[in-house]
């Protein structure tokens, strides 16, 4: 049997007293239910990357800093992403640009979800916001989620997702499955 592929659940926010990462836990469980990957919590407060800073266009691929190399190396891997993304200012976050931005060819031809999370507008803006950047990386967009805080807040650190949220969430993770492996044929 072929090995299921690899989607990766990018924690975006990197503040402290987040919220991102009792959300992208909460989805790393229902992707491993759904069984169709294997599953990958890549947070970027521990990636740690600094303020793009590498020489070279990341076109070229001529990484000078073992920072991008070393997040090169984890984007490569993965077959497919779910961004798990706050609303800052009517728009996606400054840390999750950033790592898109290091990269080029590392993100070509992979199927992307989103679960972003905020008040009243549950997110929206700032998925709104990332779907152009992505696109142009020649990503697929599988689907997003949107929750509304106000109404599932997290609570003491966890966050439940009602039945209505995981139905959505396993309706990503159902065209995930579909897109990874059209697409891995795309990057060979």
């Amino acid at each position: 049997m072929a090995p299921r592929p690899l989607l990766q659940v990018v924690i975006g926010s990197t503040r402290p007293q987040r919220v991102g990462g009792a959300i992208a836990a909460w989805f790393y469980e229902v992707a491993t239910a759904h069984q169709g990957f294997e599953v990958e919590l890549v947070d970027l407060a521990t990636v740690d990357l600094p303020l793009f800073d590498e020489p070279q266009q990341p076109m070229r691929r001529q990484y000078v800093h073992e920072h991008t190399k070393r997040w090169s190396a984890t984007v490569e891997r993965a077959d497919a992403f779910v961004f798990v993304i706050p609303e800052y200012n009517h728009s996606m976050n400054a840390a999750t640009k950033n790592a898109i931005d290091f990269l080029h060819h590392e993100w070509r031809y992979k199927p992307f979800g989103l679960v972003s999370y905020g008040g009243a507008s549950r997110g929206l803006r700032a998925a709104q916001a990332l779907k152009p950047t992505l696109a142009a990386l020649k990503m697929a967009l599988a689907g997003d989620v949107a929750i509304s805080l106000a109404a599932t807040p997290v609570t003491d650190g966890v966050f439940e997702g009602d039945e209505h949220l995981a139905r959505s969430a396993n309706g990503v993770l159902d065209e995930l499955a579909r897109l990874a492996p059209l697409y891995a044929q795309l990057r060979t």
